[in-house]
């Protein structure tokens, strides 16, 4: 299930171009991002993410992408795959109909046991228009 307007992408997704797999979208899970980590090494681990919008669309001025959910602390974001990681990015330049990357990164602790966490999801925030 995806977005009218825009949506994220997974699966190596290539900067300027429109590959990759969409996101799945209302909880359906179907395409969720997902990582497994071993926790008893405080594992993370980095995944290449895009944003794009559909056919007819882009976006008008700053783009907020943010993680929430019961342990959202697990996951940060970040605009470079070697950058600062925090809870939120802003991509201040116009996203329209190719690929435009960010990355998500997942970590883990020692002290939490072994689960499938469906906890956490990715919110756009963003002003769309047609073109």
């Amino acid at each position: 299930m995806s977005n009218a307007y825009i949506n994220v992408y997974k699966n190596n997704p290539t900067v300027g171009l429109q590959d990759g797999t969409c996101v799945s979208t209302g909880g359906t899970y179907t395409e969720p991002i997902s990582v497994t980590l071993n926790a008893s090494t405080n594992e993370s681990k980095k995944v290449k993410l895009a944003i794009r919008c559909e056919s007819g669309y882009k976006t008008v001025g700053d783009t907020t992408i943010t993680d929430s959910g019961d342990s959202d602390d697990r996951w940060k974001l970040c605009t470079t795959e070697n950058g600062t990681y925090a809870d939120s990015i802003t991509i201040s330049t116009a996203i329209g109909t190719t690929n435009t990357i960010f990355w998500a990164q997942a970590s883990s602790s020692s002290v939490e046991t072994p689960s499938t966490d469906r906890s956490v999801s990715l919110q756009v925030t963003a002003t769309i228009t047609a073109v």
